[in-house]
């Protein structure tokens, strides 16, 4: 797959651990491997420099996963970029036998690849996601920019499982318009749930 190279390397952006700002685990220690690679290319994406996969250094798995290991991390969120850009399977395999909790955050455009505890599928209309990673995520987490958003938003609503977990997130750059279109959507609708991008208010990674 496009960004992967020889020996299973993987373009890394940046890794930290941090807590998870957003969605069903917000509030959680995590450790974030921001990979680098997309294709979708949101015109309001807050991390524009992780498209070019090749402006970032590659690295192997178990370099990965021991970054991992210096902290007390139990999970790990694999994002980007489009991390389903890249073959996912060995790295995942690797923190899981490590006993560490694999996430996955993705567009849902590229099939899905991996070993996962928890998929976060938060679909573009730039690039549209493919019914197979629909149907698998635990999460779907729609970023609302315009109130025609929310059409959008149930249209994708009917494609996932009937656990899978239901969330509005007002667009950063647009929250203070958004976000009382949320409220009043959600308790109108109230399947869904409000995901707010809670790092950047605490301003931490």
């Amino acid at each position: 797959m496009q960004g992967s190279t020889l020996n299973n390397q993987l373009p890394l952006m940046e890794h930290f651990y941090t807590l998870q700002g957003e969605g069903f685990h917000q509030g959680k220690a995590a450790y974030f491997l921001r990979l680098g690679g997309c294709d979708v290319g949101c015109v309001w994406c807050d991390v524009k420099e992780s498209w070019d996969a090749s402006k970032h250094p590659h690295y192997l798995p178990t370099e990965m996963v021991d970054a991992v290991k210096k902290t007390p991390a139990q999970l790990v969120v694999i994002t980007g970029g489009e991390p389903l850009m890249h073959e996912l399977g060995p790295l995942t395999s690797l923190l899981k036998e490590q006993g560490l909790a694999t996430h996955l955050e993705t567009s849902g455009a590229h099939p899905l690849s991996g070993h996962w505890d928890w998929i976060c599928l938060s679909p573009k209309k730039f690039k549209a996601p493919l019914d197979t990673v629909l149907f698998a995520a635990h999460e779907l987490k729609v970023v609302v920019y315009h109130s025609s958003d929310l059409v959008w938003a149930e249209e994708h609503a009917k494609k996932v499982s009937p656990s899978c977990k239901l969330y509005l997130q007002p667009e950063w750059s647009k929250r203070e318009k958004i976000t009382p279109l949320l409220l009043d959507y959600i308790k109108e609708n109230p399947q869904w749930e409000l995901s707010l991008q809670v790092h950047k208010y605490l301003n931490i990674p």
